[in-house]
């Protein structure tokens, strides 16, 4: 069986906002904050979290109230 001819079905989104941390303990401690926690639509992974559409403002914002510098990348 050749894998050439095996379709992988892939959705692309752009324009997303992630939450990466360095650690999973961390992302447990951002989804503790209830403030943060209401801006999140899912956790991807241990360290990923995927913040809801047009919230990404509100989300680094509540990051920084909470002691974190974020770095933004565009």
């Amino acid at each position: 069986m050749t894998r050439a001819n095996t379709r992988t079905p892939v959705k692309l989104h752009r324009n997303v906002t992630l939450i990466r941390t360095a650690e999973a303990v961390l992302a447990e401690e951002l989804l503790a904050r209830k403030a943060l926690a209401r801006l999140i639509l899912a956790r991807l992974s241990e360290t990923v979290l995927l913040v809801k559409p047009d919230e990404a403002d509100a989300a680094v914002d509540e990051l920084r109230k909470m002691g974190h510098t974020p770095r933004v990348v565009r």
